[in-house]
Parts: C-alpha cells; sequence; structure tokens
C-alpha cells in the first residue's frame, strides 16, 4: 500500500523536477505562443447537471480560445478523489486542474499549486475584492491565494416531511434540537421502516462528516492549532454517546452496514450540504433547515472546495486562464446554483435563487447566506490521509453495541497524536 507520506513526497519531487523543466523549456512558456492545448480538470461529482454546466463553460471558452483544443472534465469516485489525484501526480499524469477538499493543505505546503492571485487580480473583470476574506483563508499562504473556493456550502437538514406525517410526528424548524430529531427519527423508523437521521456519506468510515454534529455538544476533534487530539474530551464523549445510542439503542440512525438514502425517500432527514438539493427528484415533500441545536445551543458547519491550477501541469499559463474564466463574475452565478460562491455580490438569498431550480430564495438566505458569517469547517489538517485512515481504524471499535466510548475515543488520540504533532 502506498502511504500518503510517500505520495506526498513523490508529489514534491514530481512538482519540482516539473517546475525545473517549464524553467528551460521554450514551446510553452505563454498561452500565446502555445497550439492545440488539451486540459484536463479532475472533478468528484458525477452529477449530469453539473458536468453539463462545466462543460457549456468549457466550450464557451474554447470559442473564444482556439489554441485550446479541449477541455475535460475527468469524474473521479468521491471516496478514492485524494489518492487517486495524487497518485496521478506523482505517477506524471497530473491534470491541469483540480478540484481539491482537505488535501489543500499538503499541495499548498508542498509547493504543488500555482499562485491564483496575481492573474486573478489582473484578469479584466474579475473582481477579486469581490471576494470573502473568510472563504479565501482555507487556500491561501502568505496573502497569495492557491485555489479558488468555488463551494462554500454550510450543512444543512433536510426532512422528508411526508415520513413524519406519516409517523405522526412534527417539528419545530426554529427550536429543534438533536434530541429532537432522535426521537422523531427513531419513531419513523418504528413506524415506517425506513431510517430515522442520517449523516449523508458518513457510512462508518468519514469520521470527518460526524463534525456535523458534535460541533453541537462543543467538541472538535484537535485543538486550535492543530497539534493536540481532543476526541478524549467530555464534549466527544457526550457527542459519540448521542450517536452511539441513535445507532444501537433507539434506532434513530441506521446502524452499521444499513444503506438508507435520503433522496431516495429512504429516510426522515439527512444532514448534507445545500449542494446536494440536485438530487431533490419531487417524489417527496421537503423543508429544509440549519442544523439542530446541540447542547451548546445554535451552530454551523462548512464544507469547502476549491480548484487551483497545479504546477505539474503542461499548460500552467492556460489553465490558470481558464480557471479565471471559469470563475469570473458571471460564470460563478451560474455555478452557484449548485455550489455556494465566495462572491459578496452573489451572496443574498434572492441572487441564489436565481440559477437555482430546486431551492427558493428565503431557504438559500436561512440556509446559506445566514450561516456562513459563524461557520466553522469540516476538520482539515497536513496528512489529511494518514489521519483519516488512523482515525477509522480506531473508531471501528466504537461501531459495536458494548463499546466502551471513552477507551475508543482515548485510543483515537493515540492514533493521530503523532501526526498532529509533526
Amino acid at each position: 500500500m502506498i502511504t500518503a507520506r510517500k505520495l506526498l513526497g513523490a508529489l514534491a519531487l514530481t512538482t519540482a523536477a516539473t517546475l525545473t523543466a517549464a524553467c528551460g523549456a521554450s514551446s510553452d512558456t505563454g498561452a500565446s505562443k502555445a497550439t492545440d492545448v488539451k486540459l484536463r480538470m479532475t472533478v468528484w461529482t458525477s452529477n449530469e447537471d453539473q458536468l453539463k454546466l462545466f462543460n457549456s463553460i468549457g466550450d464557451a471558452y474554447r470559442a473564444e480560445h482556439p489554441e485550446v483544443s479541449s477541455i475535460t472534465f475527468e469524474s473521479l469516485p468521491f471516496a478514492d478523489y485524494n489518492t487517486t489525484l495524487t497518485t496521478q501526480i506523482a505517477g506524471g499524469n497530473a491534470p491541469d486542474l483540480a478540484w481539491m477538499g482537505d488535501l489543500s493543505r499538503d499541495l499548498i505546503a508542498s509547493d504543488a499549486l500555482v499562485g491564483l492571485t496575481d492573474q486573478l487580480k489582473a484578469t479584466d473583470g474579475w473582481q477579486y475584492d469581490d471576494l470573502v476574506d473568510s472563504a479565501t483563508k482555507e487556500f491561501s499562504r502568505d496573502g497569495k491565494l492557491y485555489a479558488y473556493p468555488f463551494s462554500n456550502s454550510p450543512f444543512a437538514l433536510y426532512v422528508n416531511t411526508d415520513l413524519l406525517a406519516k409517523a405522526g410526528q412534527k417539528i419545530d424548524p426554529k427550536t429543534l434540537t438533536w434530541d429532537q430529531v432522535a426521537a422523531a427519527g427513531a419513531a419513523v423508523h418504528a413506524k415506517t421502516g425506513k431510517a430515522g437521521f442520517v449523516i449523508r456519506d458518513f457510512d462508518y468510515k468519514s469520521w470527518n462528516t460526524l463534525a456535523t454534529v458534535w460541533t453541537g455538544f462543543g467538541g472538535s476533534a484537535w485543538s486550535a492549532d492543530g497539534k493536540t487530539c481532543t476526541f478524549d474530551s467530555p464534549e466527544m464523549q457526550r457527542a459519540f454517546t448521542f450517536l452511539h445510542d441513535a445507532a444501537f439503542k433507539t434506532s434513530a440512525m441506521p446502524g452499521p452496514g444499513t444503506k438508507a438514502d435520503f433522496f431516495a425517500g429512504d429516510a426522515a432527514f439527512t444532514v448534507a450540504q445545500v449542494s446536494r438539493a440536485s438530487l431533490l427528484t419531487g417524489s417527496f415533500k421537503f423543508g429544509l433547515y440549519p442544523l439542530p441545536a446541540g447542547p451548546s445551543g445554535k451552530y454551523a458547519v462548512l464544507g469547502q472546495a476549491g480548484v487551483g491550477v497545479l504546477a505539474a501541469s503542461k499548460h500552467p499559463d492556460q489553465a490558470t486562464d481558464f480557471l479565471a474564466y471559469l470563475t469570473n463574475p458571471a460564470n460563478a452565478a451560474k455555478l452557484a446554483q449548485f455550489f455556494p460562491p465566495p462572491r459578496k455580490s452573489l451572496l443574498t438569498g434572492a441572487k441564489l435563487a436565481e440559477n437555482n431550480k430546486k431551492l427558493t430564495a428565503a431557504q438559500l438566505q436561512e440556509v446559506v447566506v445566514d450561516q456562513l458569517p459563524n461557520a466553522v469547517t469540516l476538520p482539515n489538517h497536513t496528512s489529511p490521509a494518514e489521519i483519516a485512515q488512523k482515525g477509522k481504524t480506531a473508531l471501528d471499535a466504537l461501531w459495536k453495541a458494548d463499546a466502551d466510548i471513552p477507551t475508543v475515543l482515548k485510543s483515537v488520540c493515540t492514533a493521530i497524536d503523532p501526526i498532529l504533532a509533526k
């Protein structure tokens, strides 16, 4: 098995070699001198509507830039995205542009991304000052932006109101708490056989998505400086006790090995990003609300994704120019129907609703615009793949009916503290 550390080392060496070769090359020193340029951008979406939009923007760009003969959007499975992307880079098959989430810190630290600030500021009409500062923080170093934060999507609570009605359950979204969600979810499961609440993409593997719950309990994966594990804190013990009870005592949440897709009508609630609204088919009535309050009160959690240009790209100039086009104000407005943008001018419910076919202006105002100012991001750290795997291995012992929760959470810290301390 190739470890994340070895991949990152190979990535750094590959990047250095590519940059050295680029400095000595004369055939591709500027966008105006290259011909028959083929650009490839990796994404983790396979949504047809999203890919159709990307392709339409790509086609419009190529119409204005005949030197670019093709722009391909390569869909990689979300679960394997980081590993596949890093393997491509280390193997000399780097894409020109790539989406990135928690891999961004490693890519920036390894000088694997092209700095974007100067190009974006110099692009006529791009309006760099329109960017929300808090949105760019995760993708910047020393004042320079290395990835455009194209998606700034707060997590929200989706509710299947048809299932709640069948189970005789009612909720008040203004005063909704996690305990109430669990109670209603257990009632739905008992009455209909459907699932109660589901944390989208968790599936007892991607534990970082549970930050959408534990933040409401005052918990966090590690200290603010990222150097010390805090899984063994009283707050995290309370949060994981809640989740464990929901899975093994009340059946408010599907247990390990049980699949339940909210968007197929299989669950009463799901926690998912606002961008997931594209999966709604109209087969049931739904509500969309901010996350339920936890013992620590109301809170908001944000999932971010950026798009950057790989330093190992064969055509970094053209790739950077296309990124500027893809993210200009007009195209950012189009992308906003799926991905909440980082642009202040677009961050109103009314603006977001202009291109959104699923959600209303009022819903978008409440679950996106009003949540962004105080939202915390999902846990992110250097060496994310190694931390994720070590954490999952330790947490596997928690997903049993007789688990010793405090002991398991301490074992998580034992596993990841050495990585955090690097």
